[in-house]
């Protein structure tokens, strides 16, 4: 019997932009050792979905609660829920000129380090440490020494992002749209590095408009987002009756 908490409990949440209600009455409970995919068509609030859970400054939460691990997490910033074990991994990956790839996570691995009272590691340690997960995404130990995702392919770039995730080891992932703009070898390649990542202890949360990523990576529940709410939940078969019917008869 797990006596734990849900790892995620969103309580009747809204959220807006600018003034703009996007987040209306959003309620989700995911569990320790579960995999969510969340789907809808364009403009029903998948993304702002992630970026208020990843504490984003530019939305407000207007009413509803978060809970991560039994404890709201409102009133924490971006970088206090990522040392905590909330990883988001962004639909467009940006650029950072100037600063290389290995810098850029051995600075946050010794962030988090620093967070959790651990000892920091230095640039030797750390390329023992990385090489190790670089295997898991089928990197190049080169990828280290270039600037964060400049001159990238679009499946380098997502790669990059699971690389993150692997080496922050963290609890509950939020994978954007990771799947948009891959071929199948790269989908592949990033799937595997989702599953050997994911365990008993970790969920993640998948969004997602293609069944296809849910070939490789399978949910335990499929939730249908629309206008800002679910409204619709089912197993991995409602992907697949997605992709035949589309959307509208759902609404």
């Amino acid at each position: 019997m797990n006596l734990r908490l849900p790892i995620l409990e969103i309580r009747n949440l809204k959220a807006c932009i600018d003034n703009n209600e996007i987040l209306k009455n959003l309620n989700l409970t995911v569990n320790y050792g579960e995999i969510h995919a969340i789907m809808g068509p364009n403009g029903s609030g998948k993304s702002t979905f992630s970026k208020v859970i990843a504490g984003h400054p530019a939305y407000e939460v207007s009413s509803g609660e978060i809970l991560f691990k039994g404890s709201s997490i409102l009133d924490l910033d971006s970088e206090e829920r990522s040392h905590l074990g909330i990883f988001l991994a962004f639909q467009y990956p940006i650029e950072i000129p100037g600063v290389s790839n290995e810098d850029f996570l051995r600075l946050a691995y010794n962030s988090k380090q620093k967070f959790y009272g651990k000892p920091e590691v230095d640039p030797i340690e750390f390329f023992s440490l990385i090489n190790k997960k670089l295997e898991l995404v089928n990197m190049s130990p080169v990828f280290l020494s270039r600037n964060v995702n400049e001159g990238f392919s679009g499946g380098e770039k997502k790669r990059n992002e699971i690389l993150q995730m692997i080496l922050l080891e963290s609890e509950l992932s939020i994978l954007d749209e990771t799947d948009s703009g891959l071929d199948i070898d790269a989908l592949k390649i990033i799937s595997n590095g989702i599953n050997n990542f994911m365990g008993s202890n970790k969920a993640i949360i998948l969004i997602t408009h293609y069944q296809r990523l849910l070939d490789y990576v399978k949910p335990d529940y499929v939730h249908v987002m629309y206008d800002g709410k679910i409204i619709k939940t089912g197993n991995s078969e409602l992907a697949k009756e997605l992709e035949i019917k589309g959307y509208k008869w759902l609404k």
